[in-house]
């Protein structure tokens, strides 16, 4: 997923160098919002591996 937040935001650098401000704008928010998504599974997951744990083996 993290890819994918990237290669909208290498989408719309390119679109903006060349003058396509509309799917610049369009690329760029999707890549934000792929990346906060990231981040929110993220952190759930930390979340739960931390409060699951690990038991000891003896």
């Amino acid at each position: 997923m993290l890819r994918l937040a990237l290669a909208f935001f290498i989408v719309a650098i390119i679109a903006a160098l060349f003058g396509f401000g509309g799917i610049a704008a369009g690329a760029a928010s999707i890549a934000q919002i792929l990346f906060f998504l990231f981040v929110v599974l993220f952190l759930v997951a930390l979340v739960v591996g931390l409060v699951r744990g690990r038991s000891p083996r003896i």
